[in-house]
């Protein structure tokens, strides 16, 4: 009897398939299941009919910025910090002063000396990013203030990062798109480890009144649909040669062919998100630069939609 010879041929559904692999691991805990479309390869998806309104509209001779490295600077971290802490990370209040009812009510684990993105005294966005360990759920902030043993913040959201819910549709985040943040960082010890499994954080100067598939959120008036919308996906095309880039960029380079971009926020063209890290060398990373917007393709992932309302690909 060796009918288990012959089940790859009769029920194909079950190989694994190749815009599938093991999720990355932030703390112990996975950032999303595997088939969550934040894990999901996107480079065999067809190009997006407006693939080229898209990139003319984000810029196609702006260069790729990487915004994250070591160091300082304006006396803050470069790039956006997170924080891992214990299950028993005490609970403190949060109050929202602007998005409170498109938030997740708190109280959330921040510790007083929580990471502010910018440094304490940032007049920026102000992200605070925790990840609970135990519980696997991630705490994000934005416009983030400490007060006292208590914070304060412009919005907030929780993910369980065991789950593929997305947030109730129309509702924001501590990002524009209404999408989490750590997901989506460049972060050193994957780069280091040689693979990104994950699809990489970027901005635009100006995006579509719209959101898309598995965006919840708009921060735009723009009506014209030659403006990308929020969670819009890119890619890196595939003829674009990695020789000649330091080992480390070439991994960073391979995830945008592979995992692509995801289009979360307002602000500068092309700038790829991660977190701070000392041993980034700055120098290396800046190797990105030589990247431009024509070197991007937009990409129709809705095929890959099981619900509107989850993560879950098929």
């Amino acid at each position: 009897m060796h009918k288990l010879v012959w089940l790859p041929l009769l029920l194909p559904w079950l190989i694994l398939p190749q815009s599938l692999s093991s999720a990355p691991t932030v703390g112990g805990c996975a950032i999303f299941p595997a088939n969550n479309i934040s894990n999901t390869r996107i480079d065999d998806l067809p190009r997006h009919a407006r693939s080229d309104e898209y990139v003319a509209a984000i810029g196609p001779n702006a260069a790729v910025h990487p915004d994250f490295g070591s160091g300082l600077w304006e006396g803050g971290p470069i790039g956006i910090p997170f924080v891992v802490v214990p299950a028993h990370q005490p609970l403190v209040d949060i109050v929202f002063t602007d998005y409170g009812d498109e938030s997740d009510p708190g109280p959330y684990p921040i510790p007083d000396n929580a990471p502010i993105e910018g440094g304490a005294d940032a007049d920026g966005d102000r992200h605070v990013l925790v990840l609970q360990q135990g519980s696997c759920h991630l705490y994000e902030l934005f416009y983030a203030f400490p007060v006292g043993h208590n914070w304060e913040a412009a919005s907030g959201a929780v993910y369980d990062l065991a789950s593929h819910a997305l947030r109730p549709a129309g509702w924001t985040s501590a990002d524009a798109a209404g999408l989490p943040i750590l997901p989506g960082l460049v972060r050193y010890d994957e780069v280091a480890a040689g693979e990104i499994r994950h699809a990489i954080r970027m901005t635009a100067p100006e995006t579509q009144m719209a959101y898309i598939w598995p965006a919840r959120h708009y921060a735009s008036e723009i009506t014209d649909p030659g403006y990308p919308p929020m969670g819009q996906r890119f890619r890196l095309r595939s003829d674009f040669p990695l020789e000649g880039y330091a080992p480390q960029v070439q991994v960073i380079l391979r995830a945008m062919k592979r995992y692509g971009l995801i289009l979360a926020d307002n602000g500068s063209p092309w700038y790829i998100s991660g977190a701070p890290d000392e041993r980034w060398d700055n120098e290396m990373l800046r190797e990105l630069k030589q990247l431009q917007g024509s070197d991007f393709e937009a990409v129709d992932v809705s095929s890959l939609q099981l619900s509107p309302d989850s993560g879950e690909v098929r």
